[in-house]
């Protein structure tokens, strides 16, 4: 299965979201390097082709792109195109290394994991930064 259909499946752009679309690209690449359904070296749908596919403008997947690029998630190499790059495994260890610390938190204060996991959704939806 290609990454265009991976990154499409069972998911779509919530235009009444106060995410912006971009980021919401972004956040939905994230999660499936960090799943592992994105590995390494996996190329990612053109900037038109995903565009088209979401059905929002092209700017605004270039923008997730860039974002993505700029931080190492992501390499784009010209008409090569767009890949996962090695960076990502560092990404997804700094992702782990802030859950466990998250985790550790919940369970020291006791909060059930359901709300605890609801709250991580809710400050991902609104698209919280530290």
């Amino acid at each position: 299965m290609n990454a265009e259909t991976l990154i499409q499946r069972r998911w779509k752009i919530i235009h009444e979201s106060s995410v912006p679309p971009y980021e919401q690209i972004r956040l939905r690449i994230v999660d499936m390097i960090a799943g592992g359904v994105l590995p390494v070296g996996t190329k990612l749908p053109s900037v038109r082709a995903l565009s088209t596919d979401l059905g929002v403008a092209v700017n605004t997947v270039a923008r997730a792109y860039r974002e993505l690029e700029h931080v190492g998630i992501v390499e784009t190499n010209g008409r090569s195109g767009t890949v996962i790059a090695s960076g990502g495994d560092e990404m997804t260890e700094i992702v782990a290394a802030a859950a466990a610390e998250f985790a550790a938190v919940v369970l020291q204060h006791g909060v059930p994991a359901a709300k605890a996991l609801g709250m991580v959704s809710a400050a991902l939806d609104r698209g919280i930064t530290p």
